[in-house]
């Protein structure tokens, strides 16, 4: 998902003697292992005419390696009477639970996955560059996964090392004696060229075989993602058109016999429930889904069998007609190792390709009655009631271990959770707090002297939780918490913004590139306004509405504004903040928000969930 991307920072890093860039979360996607079945004959084993192929996928981990804390923690289920209910999930201990035993009995089984599985990651792994991600995929045995946006927060080169392996250019190796290997999976970036050779960055697509069986994969993430991520972290890139993309490498696959191909594709959809079990094909293939990646699923040629998206971080498992009107299976396993979605594909021998007939029926084959079937698919859930993989468990024992003098620091105190990523609403409690400690910092004159403060959403990536984490007992913010909060250590800027600058940029919030996935900026206190989501694009920011302070915005006036500086670059949509001039770099937006947590709460006295009464929202 979109949010505030970072630069290559280490130094930075390492002078704050805290916290480093969130990493690319790397999407593992399994691919499913079927079942052959034997005819007898004469005393000789012929093998059947086609192969169940397991394909286990997911997507968005963003090295959350721990179980995610609260409300970014769980999953929502639909129960048989119609309510439904937070089911716990998550955690890479459980998550390599789940896929060893999902592989079990599936002689071709492919594990792939749809980007940013690194990247705005948690204090565990963030402060590592991600490595401890990159070193858990590979005991998960992730046989692939496409690039995601993150995987571009620290730019192409530390992906490239991601890959291949190395030390870290300015923070050498974590560990005595022992040097970082890189992925052992390949990242795919088919649609991401080199501005000057104009060749992919990494493979374009690889193909995966067992036993003469074949299938292929195309990875690409959005074409948008110059506009997600900062432009240090894209420099001398370009990113293009992802059907085109899939429909040129699918044709070379098929050109060189590959028949049977999956596209791994960061970019996703909305369902219309964010149930899990949902089905999004009721009453119509596809009728319960919408977003980019309706439109990308009908553009991309029929030679593709299956598409494995991601971005939304939304579950769902759809069938969306290919270009030929025939079914076609779109999957997308919410994020941060919740779920995964497993997918038998059944192989051809003859046609070496995919039976895609339906999607709905069985999977069941057997040696007797080897006959095609249809591919099914369905999301599971990545229960914390399961036993955990000792592997996992000693691989985060290790990095908590080095990470623990920095995580560890209290930094505040809370009397309840105050949700962020959490919240589903427009204006967020930890929004508030975030853009009021950034106002509170950058206010005084020799700061910048910040009026208001505007929070991008998709910046927050977790909640502050009330119930201890480890150790440091309930109502405590850690270093490595607040951390999580805001992973990408972006420096703050205060710019001057005219009144109808301002205006234009809340009016951004809902139209041009955001109307139709809203992206409500988080406020300071002082700034209120009406937001009527019964209206069109821009009118839904009801402009005579706007106060600052109680006062109306005068147009012609000239505002002091601060934001960070994924904002102040025009990032999500928003050019009328990238058009400020006067420009102040401050502190990072992790140490403002640290600074607020422990000016404004101690141990007798926590800070309490702010009110959200900023926009008054119209539905």
């Amino acid at each position: 998902m979109s949010a505030t991307p970072q630069k290559n920072r280490a130094s930075r890093r390492v002078l704050a003697a805290a916290a480093g860039l969130a990493t690319v979360g790397a999407l593992v996607a399994a691919m499913p292992a079927g079942a052959q079945g034997h005819g007898k004959g004469h005393g000789h084993h012929t093998p059947a005419r086609t192969v169940d192929v397991q394909l286990l996928s997911f997507n968005d981990l963003h090295g959350n390696l721990e179980p995610p804390a609260g409300s970014a923690g769980s999953v929502t289920e639909k129960q048989a009477d119609g309510t439904t209910k937070a089911v716990p999930a998550g955690g890479v201990e459980y998550l390599a639970s789940s896929l060893r035993a999902a592989r079990k009995g599936h002689p071709y089984s492919i594990t792939a996955a749809g980007g940013d599985m690194v990247g705005a990651s948690p204090l565990l792994s963030g402060l590592f560059h991600d490595e401890p991600t990159i070193e858990a995929l590979n005991k998960i045995d992730l046989d692939v996964t496409t690039v995601g946006n993150h995987e571009f927060d620290e730019g192409a080169t530390e992906l490239a090392r991601l890959q291949n392996g190395g030390c870290h250019p300015v923070e050498g190796c974590y560990e005595k004696g022992k040097k970082f290997k890189g992925a052992d999976f390949p990242y795919l970036a088919a649609n991401v060229t080199d501005e000057k050779t104009g060749k992919p960055i990494l493979k374009p697509y690889t193909v995966w075989k067992k036993n003469g069986v074949k299938i292929g994969f195309i990875g690409v993430t959005l074409e948008g993602t110059p506009n997600i991520v900062t432009a240090n972290g894209v420099k001398g890139l370009k990113f293009h058109d992802e059907i085109e993309t899939v429909n040129k490498y699918a044709k070379e696959l098929d050109r060189q016999g590959v028949k049977s191909i999956v596209a791994l594709i960061h970019e996703g959809g909305a369902p219309a429930s964010s149930s899990y079990n949902y089905d999004c094909d009721s009453p119509a293939a596809g009728d319960g889904i919408s977003g980019p990646i309706t439109d990308i699923a009908k553009g991309i040629s029929p030679k593709v069998d299956a598409l494995v998206t991601g971005h939304t971080h939304q579950a769902y498992v759809c069938t969306i007609p290919d270009p030929a009107g025939n079914p076609r299976l779109v999957t997308s396993a919410s994020s941060f190792g919740k779920l995964y979605t497993d997918t038998t594909l059944t192989y051809d021998r003859r046609t070496k390709d995919i039976v895609r007939t339906a999607v709905k029926g069985s999977a069941k084959t057997s040696p007797k009655h080897p006959a095609p079937a249809n591919p099914v698919s369905a999301n599971h859930i990545v229960t914390r009631d399961q036993a955990k993989a000792t592997d996992m468990t000693a691989l985060i024992a290790r990095w908590n271990t080095l990470a623990a003098p920095i995580a560890n620091r209290p930094q505040g105190f809370i009397s309840a959770d105050i949700n962020g990523r959490g919240s589903t609403a427009p204006e967020k409690p930890l929004g508030n707090l975030i853009a009021d400690a950034q106002l509170e910092g950058l206010a005084p004159a020799d700061k910048g002297g910040a009026v208001v403060a505007f929070m991008n959403p998709g910046g927050i990536r977790a909640d502050l939780v009330y119930t201890a984490s480890g150790s440091e007992g309930d109502g405590v913010v850690t270093y490595g918490e607040s951390f999580t909060v805001q992973p990408f250590t972006n420096m703050m800027n205060v710019v001057d913004l005219t009144g109808a600058q301002l205006v234009a940029a809340l009016q951004q919030q809902v139209s041009g590139s955001n109307e139709a996935s809203p992206k409500i900026l988080q406020i300071s206190k002082g700034l209120t306004y009406t937001l009527d989501m019964t209206k069109a694009g821009a009118d839904r920011v009801v402009a005579d509405t706007i106060r600052l302070n109680g006062e109306a915005i005068d147009p012609a006036a000239s505002y002091r504004v601060a934001m960070n500086e994924f904002l102040a670059g025009g990032g999500d949509g928003f050019a009328a903040l990238g058009a400020g001039t006067n420009k102040l770099v401050g502190a990072s937006d992790l140490d403002l928000f640290n600074a607020y947590l422990a000016a404004h709460s101690t141990a007798s006295a926590p800070l309490a969930p702010p009110a959200t009464d900023r926009i008054t929202v119209v539905q």
